[in-house]
């Protein structure tokens, strides 16, 4: 699987999950709402560091944004 499509998918499913809008997960993040928005449909290339900030927000772990999901 494309590592950029698995972070976004992992990333929506997560930010759906804490009932949060791409505008909230924004504020709380710093990203821009169209990164975030790019970054989930896997057009997005995310360093170590958006993963970490992204992680955070969520309220999971880095390894949680990598990890396949059945």
């Amino acid at each position: 699987m494309d590592m950029r499509r698995l972070v976004g998918r992992n990333a929506l499913h997560f930010r759906r999950l804490r009932g949060l809008t791409q505008e909230q997960l924004s504020e709380k993040t710093g990203l821009t709402q169209q990164y975030l928005s790019g970054l989930e449909q896997g057009r997005r290339n995310p360093t170590v560091v958006t993963l970490y900030d992204l992680a955070q927000a969520l309220g999971v772990s880095p390894a949680d944004l990598i990890t396949p999901r059945n």
